[in-house]
């Protein structure tokens, strides 16, 4: 691994771009800090697709305002007007909140001095706002010369991230109410493209959707017999009625009158 202050503090930069988007403050410097990132990393982007995307962002937002940002994030993550995007690692692993990569998660907090503050932040350890912040701070560290991280860092992108960034990354940037965050998932796939590279890991095989198979019940022969039966009754027509075309029977006749 490559031993690079200057690549581990634009790795803290852009994770904390990406954390500044997904856990939003009402404060306003945490507004002003994320404008000044987009500000920061649009003049030297990874690529060019994703020097674009954060010259939209840049127009997109209100400098002086987060309303709009605000509002689009509910759409996509809170509204129950529409379908949510979730955001933890565990519901695109298991399709369930808090499963095992919420465990692998609180493992790795617990590997550093780091500590989610429960007062402040709701989240599992597993959201995408959590990891993105928790890397940010791992990765400054490691800049700062706390080599001991970079293990950890490592693990955390190969064991969690790297698993369900593209797919949470799809389901964004899909979304009809997306504008803002779509152009912000086009840097985070340059992002993940790049931190495969410089972090060696591969990047995961397309899960395929199993298709779960009829359940036909076994038929016996006399239910055979008996539905063949039934369709010939059927492809026959309705039974016809005995029409007697002869004159009417006057004696059973008197006899009813009688």
């Amino acid at each position: 691994m490559k031993d690079n202050n200057s690549i581990n503090k634009a790795r803290a930069l852009y994770y904390n771009l990406f954390a500044n988007f997904f856990v939003l403050s009402s404060k306003s410097e945490n507004y002003f800090e994320l404008v000044r990132l987009i500000n920061i990393l649009k003049k030297s982007p990874l690529d060019i697709e994703s020097g674009k995307a954060l010259e939209a962002i840049s127009n997109e937002l209100d400098p002086s305002s987060n309303v709009v940002l605000v509002q689009e994030f509910d759409d996509l993550f809170h509204s129950p007007l529409n379908k949510k995007i979730r955001l933890t690692a565990s519901y695109y692993d298991e399709g369930v909140e808090s499963g095992k990569k919420r465990v692998e998660m609180i493992q790795f907090v617990a590997k550093t001095k780091l500590r989610r503050d429960e007062k402040k932040y709701f989240e599992y350890e597993d959201s995408v706002g959590f990891i993105f912040s928790f890397m940010a701070q791992l990765c400054d560290n490691i800049a700062n010369g706390n080599h001991e991280y970079e293990n950890t860092v490592h693990c955390i992108f190969a064991e969690i991230l790297n698993d369900f960034v593209d797919d949470f990354a799809k389901e964004v940037y899909e979304n009809k109410n997306a504008k803002i965050f779509s152009q912000l998932m086009i840097v985070l796939h340059s992002f993940a493209e790049f931190e495969r590279l410089y972090l060696e890991v591969s990047k995961p095989k397309a899960k395929v959707k199993v298709q779960k198979a009829k359940v036909q019940d076994s038929i016996s022969d006399e239910e055979l017999e008996r539905r063949a039966k039934n369709k010939l009754l059927r492809e026959s027509g309705p039974k016809k009625e005995e029409i007697y075309e002869g004159p009417v029977d006057t004696a059973t006749a008197m006899e009813t009158d009688v």
